[in-house]
């Protein structure tokens, strides 16, 4: 048993219950977003939450176990993603990520925006001429300090 195997019973059980992660969220008492980023392997549970998650997909006590381990974070299967999905993301941080450091550098000094005390809300925006995602990141502001 391991993680991975816990995050793909995790994935069939949603799968085969039509389970929604906004659903999930709310018993859970967190963002879709954060527990999305828990069930696919990328966050760590507490074991209350683990125990709604068991309740929930159908997890052993050892399987709950594995929520509460501290994940290997970042673990896309290829360096350049290959999911046309994640692919965009990565053409967004090519094409627009000095524009971003520049701005942010610019606005707020040198230094970095966490992905720690983070936060991110997505949601459909509905447009005439297609609906857009609306994807809105929030991250703690971290100057390097001197010494």
């Amino acid at each position: 048993m391991n993680r991975l195997e816990v995050t793909e019973k995790i994935i069939t059980a949603k799968v085969a219950k039509g389970i929604q992660w906004a659903d999930v969220a709310k018993k859970i008492g967190q963002s879709k977003e954060w527990t999305t980023a828990l069930c696919l392997g990328q966050m760590t549970a507490t074991p209350e939450q683990a125990k709604v998650l068991g309740r929930i997909f159908g997890l052993t006590a050892e399987e709950q176990k594995w929520l509460q381990v501290v994940p290997y974070k970042g673990s896309l299967p290829t360096a350049v993603p290959t999911d046309p999905l994640i692919y965009r993301w990565y053409e967004i941080v090519s094409v627009y990520g000095t524009t971003i450091k520049e701005l942010i550098h610019e606005e707020f000094g040198d230094g970095i925006m966490s992905a720690i005390d983070f936060s991110m809300d997505i949601v459909r925006q509905p447009d005439p001429k297609g609906d857009r995602v609306n994807v809105v990141l929030s991250g703690k502001f971290l100057p390097y300090k001197t010494y």
